[in-house]
């Protein structure tokens, strides 16, 4: 997926209220920027870190400038959230994800479970397969986690897959680590372990998980390679 305009570079002065964010630009300038990630972004806020931020054609946007990406070491790092979904849905259809490939058709954001909406509906013949899909970016040295704060609605949506399962469909647990230094991932277990033991016993019944990393750049985000899925104990 390529963005649609050159991206600009600032640096990172406070991310604030969850979507809001400071941004000094190369200018000096100070602006205030949409940060579309609900999550804690632990490790991915450090005051004074290289930031890119992309400009919406909406004239009519209170915030014109949206964060896109941050410099965390030698890599940039995908903390868009809104994006992620159209970066799998692009590699899905690409046919770059072999465990997913031979599907007759695809559906995004289709109603299943409690009031949710699955983020894919494949379709394989007779059999569907239900896709959710992640976003991570926390990392400990070259192993990603996630969650990256506690989250009731990914254990739900855990749930909401195993259900799915006992139906006898098919479900996928897909997490697209949005960076390039990391060689497996795992659940944060100390920052939610009900998630994380969730995770466990939806596997055992049946339950699939596929780790992707993603290729990430000024350019655009595209889904690279498999990662090892790590489950670590506590």
């Amino acid at each position: 997926m390529k963005f649609q305009s050159p991206l600009i570079e600032g640096k990172l002065i406070r991310r604030y209220k969850r979507f809001l964010a400071d941004i000094e630009l190369v200018d000096r300038s100070v602006e205030t920027v949409h940060c579309a990630n609900p999550g804690s972004m632990l490790g991915c806020d450090r005051p004074g870190s290289k930031v890119l931020l992309s400009r919406s054609p909406n004239p009519k946007r209170k915030l014109p400038l949206s964060w896109e990406l941050i410099r965390i070491g030698r890599t940039w790092v995908g903390i868009n959230t809104a994006l992620t979904n159209a970066v799998v849905n692009e590699a899905l259809n690409g046919r770059l994800v072999p465990e997913l490939d031979g599907f007759d058709s695809i559906r995004s954001e289709v109603n299943y479970g409690a009031n949710s909406r699955v983020d894919f509906l494949l379709e394989f013949g007779n059999r569907l397969c239900y896709v959710e899909v992640k976003n991570v970016t926390l990392a400990e040295g070259s192993h990603a986690l996630f969650p990256d704060s506690i989250t009731q609605r990914g254990t739900k949506h855990l749930n909401e897959l195993v259900e799915m399962v006992k139906s006898g469909q098919r479900a996928v647990m897909f997490y697209l680590v949005n960076r390039q230094d990391c060689e497996s991932m795992g659940p944060a277990a100390e920052i939610d372990p009900v998630y994380a033991e969730t995770l466990a016993k939806v596997m055992v019944l049946g339950v699939e998980v596929l780790v992707y990393a993603a290729k990430v750049g000024k350019r655009g985000i595209t889904v690279s390679h498999r990662i090892p899925f790590v489950m670590r104990e506590t």
